[in-house]
């Protein structure tokens, strides 16, 4: 049976965020993801996880000026010191929160120089963190035009060409499905390199629920099925509140 986070960015925003954390475990969650905590003190978050049993799973990076700002800075020509002192910041919360993984965003980009970018980038980070998890995600274009890391089969060649096991894949359903119109098949090729895995509805991101073109039921068999004993982390946007819509979450767990 996979194991289910919630994504308190997306997730019990009715809360504060001190509070989601209890909420979730409440709902019948057992880890918790952040997209970007800096604005709060590590010890806070760490105590709320504890104190509600939750694991943390994965945050991301670059941390500052998300609202309206850049997407990432790994795959950005020239943005190499705002990408390497971001990362550190990354790298000190992430330990702060005993957190297993750090998504790291690849920015806007295209071309060759962006790739090149991207890899010396993630070669320098796996090489200055070894004992960290670092995920690289695909992205579509639908949901962030111009984004460098917008398909699996991108993905998938950059990490080989970092050759490292602190690198992994992070596999978004909802992403998948606007990018290459398969999870399943895609899960079939690509399940080997995930390290994280996150779920939403397609195409309007919202609960992971049955009658869509993804088969969530079925994915999560697949998912077990292939001795993936990571997290799968909720992060959608729900349609009322969450309460309200975790039935997929109840039937998973039967």
């Amino acid at each position: 049976m996979p194991q289910f986070a919630a994504n308190l960015t997306f997730l019990f925003t009715e809360l504060p965020m001190l509070d989601r954390f209890a909420a979730a475990r409440d709902a019948g969650f057992t880890g918790a993801e952040i997209l970007f905590p800096y604005d709060l003190a590590a010890a806070e978050l760490r105590a709320a996880a504890r104190e509600a049993g939750l694991e943390m799973v994965l945050m991301n990076t670059p941390p500052p000026n998300w609202a309206g700002g850049p997407r990432g800075f790994a795959a950005v020509p020239g943005g190499e010191e705002r990408f390497r002192r971001d990362f550190d910041r990354a790298l000190r919360f992430s330990q702060a929160l005993n957190m297993r993984h750090i998504h790291v965003m690849s920015g806007m980009g295209s071309g060759e120089d962006a790739r090149k970018t991207l890899i010396s980038n993630l070669k320098w980070a796996v090489r200055r963190a070894p004992h960290a998890s670092l995920t690289i995600e695909p992205i579509s274009e639908i949901a962030l035009p111009g984004y460098y890391l917008n398909n699996l089969a991108l993905a998938a060649e950059i990490i080989e060409a970092v050759g490292s096991p602190a690198l992994g894949l992070q596999f978004d359903a909802f992403h998948v499905q606007m990018t290459e119109g398969d999870v399943p098949g895609s899960w079939a090729r690509y399940g080997a390199l995930v390290r994280h895995v996150q779920i939403a509805g397609a195409p309007g991101r919202n609960e992971p629920a049955r009658g869509g073109p993804i088969d969530f039921p079925g994915f999560f068999e697949a998912v077990d099925a292939s001795g993936y004993r990571g997290w799968i982390a909720a992060e959608y946007n729900p349609v009322r509140t969450t309460e309200s819509g975790l039935r997929w979450l109840s039937e998973a767990l039967r």
